[in-house]
């Protein structure tokens, strides 16, 4: 759903073509394309300057909602899609740490389900599922879309080498923190006091359920700190993307841009040193090998096992991107901090992992945060939702 002090600078629709190639995009500027406000948005910080701007638009107010197109969401429709998102990705997770936990290759994983989504969606293209728009211009924004994802796993793997991973996970906890910064000054969106609220045991809970060795050099903390605000800003231009100034479904967005990372990611791998194809080979044997002792030839069965993996993250993918749409970034950012915790008591439950007290209150406290905060977004899409529901029932 748009603003309607926004209405005006929505992009027309857009017109199908199923002969449309992967990296076409409309003709507009990426700040139009992720915002949704033409020139006036560019205008106005040219205008006014970096503080004059922040200023003004913090001190404006539009409900979050109104921005992000949850509004227009039932509850049970929400609910449906966030329990698809834990499936999927509690499912993946548990996967990896089962059948990949030993592949140490994140930039060619990353590579590797960007290749499933891209056969995965071409495949759903063919049959129908959805066309792709008739679309023409400069690529500039999906080409940092998908630059955002691929640069994500670099920051947090860089960040990783210079701090624990604890700390990692602390910092990286505050992402709701950044989200709501991002739509306070880019879109003067705003939230309830109660929303608030049930942010911090949610941020403060995975401090103490991952508490730890902390330590983090300065440069470091910087890459942290960064890797944190850059998964905000890649959960909001998800969203934005599907909900305002190129208007794109969660097949087609992920069809574009998974076409654009693979090659991304496959440089990355190369830069990172992961391309020496004798360890990569022994590494894929020995990570999803039944009997060490095969490796490092593949068996089929571990084939298998690789196309499973592959599916699983491209079914995670347009399950995530759907979601984002229906629920909003900052719900996200949220879902993903529970999905911390979630897998940290399935890990006590299927590999007895250890915890502390500290470690304990620290879950209890995400989970009730996490609980609080859907019962006060879920009752106010019920405010806003049922008259419309209403009316549809009585035409």
């Amino acid at each position: 759903m748009t603003h309607p002090q926004l209405a005006h600078s929505v992009a027309p629709e857009l017109n199908c073509s199923p002969t449309t190639t992967p990296f076409q995009t409309r003709a507009a500027s990426p700040v139009h394309h992720l915002t949704g406000h033409h020139s006036r948005f560019e205008t106005e910080f040219a205008t006014l300057g970096m503080r004059s701007f922040i200023k003004k638009r913090m001190t404006e107010k539009v409900d979050v909602s109104s921005v992000d197109g949850s509004a227009t969401v039932s509850k049970s429709a929400k609910s449906q899609a966030l329990a698809l998102y834990f499936a999927f990705n509690l499912g993946l997770t548990l996967f990896n740490k089962v059948a990949m936990n030993k592949f140490p290759y994140p930039y060619l994983m990353t590579a590797y389900h960007g290749l499933a989504s891209f056969i995965g969606t071409s495949v759903l293209k063919s049959r129908g599922f959805f066309t792709t728009s008739q679309v023409g211009g400069s690529p500039v924004t999906l080409y940092g879309f998908s630059f955002l994802y691929t640069i994500n796993i670099a920051i947090s793997n860089a960040s990783l080498a210079m701090v624990t991973v604890p700390y990692h996970q602390v910092v990286r906890a505050t992402t709701p923190v950044f989200t709501i910064l991002i739509y306070r000054v880019f879109f003067q969106g705003t939230y309830s006091n109660a929303i608030y609220w049930s942010l911090v045991p949610v941020v403060f809970g995975v401090g103490l359920a991952t508490y730890g060795d902390y330590y983090a050099s300065t440069a470091g903390l910087l890459l942290t700190i960064l890797g944190a605000f850059l998964a905000a800003l890649k959960t909001v231009a998800t969203n934005r993307l599907q909900t305002a100034g190129l208007h794109l479904s969660a097949l087609e967005l992920l069809y574009r841009m998974s076409f654009l990372a693979v090659p991304q990611a496959l440089v990355m791998s190369w830069l990172a040193g992961e391309m020496d194809m004798s360890k990569i080979s022994w590494s894929v044997a020995k990570s999803i090998a039944v009997d060490e002792m095969m490796a490092p030839t593949i068996p089929s069965g571990q084939v298998g096992c690789l196309i499973l993996n592959g599916m699983m993250a491209f079914g995670l993918n347009v399950v995530s991107f759907t979601t984002n749409k229906k629920v909003g970034a900052l719900t996200m950012t949220v879902a993903a901090n529970v999905k911390q915790i979630m897998t940290i008591v399935l890990s006590q439950l299927f590999w007895h992992l250890e915890t502390g007290m500290i470690n304990t209150i620290g879950i209890a406290l995400t989970l009730a945060g996490g609980a609080l905060y859907a019962y006060f977004s879920m009752r106010k899409v019920v405010k806003s939702v049922t008259p419309v529901e209403d009316m549809e029932k009585a035409v």
